[in-house]
């Protein structure tokens, strides 16, 4: 009887630490990605990004690429040529730590001066948590070729495979 509280207590631990400090995952573009043809401004003004949360970039390698620019004057002018940071690899994860402004673009500065390019401003989850309760949803990540691992799922056969062997069913 011990083990079956056990058990079911850790599977309410889980479940609450991924619902209430969740990261939230923002895959930019939704299903079209990283990509000309995509209205990422549209798309970024509906999001809210918190530290902590982390944004993913989808896009065709040999097409295009992704830079973070340093300023909001280069990210203006579409200035790609001395970045902060390059992407190169077609799905880029990255983790938005601290507060502030972050500006990514086109690798492709006529790319970026047709659109496809972002500023992301970046909340406490603190005050964001405040403004939007119950408003924010947390994304699916982006999709890899069919032999990727649905982490969520797994997590929920672990907990389940891990009370079974403590049970003894």
């Amino acid at each position: 009887m011990m083990l079956l509280i056990v058990a079911a207590a850790a599977a309410i631990l889980f479940t609450a630490a991924t619902v209430v400090g969740a990261q939230v995952y923002h895959v930019v573009g939704e299903d079209r990605g990283w990509d000309p043809s995509t209205d990422v401004a549209s798309w970024s003004s509906k999001r809210v990004f918190s530290v902590g949360d982390k944004i993913w970039f989808t896009y065709s390698a040999g097409q295009e690429s992704l830079v973070e620019l340093r300023n909001e004057e280069d990210f203006t002018s579409c200035d790609v040529t001395n970045p902060i940071n390059m992407y190169t690899d077609g799905l880029d994860t990255i983790s938005l730590e601290g507060e502030g402004i972050r500006y990514f673009a086109s690798g492709n500065s006529e790319s970026c001066k047709n659109g496809l390019k972002i500023p992301v401003k970046i909340q406490a989850k603190e005050q964001n948590m405040a403004q939007n309760v119950g408003s924010r949803a947390v994304a699916d990540g982006p999709t890899l070729p069919s032999d990727s691992t649905n982490l969520n799922g797994l997590s929920y056969l672990l907990v389940v495979g891990l009370s079974v062997c403590l049970l003894g069913l």
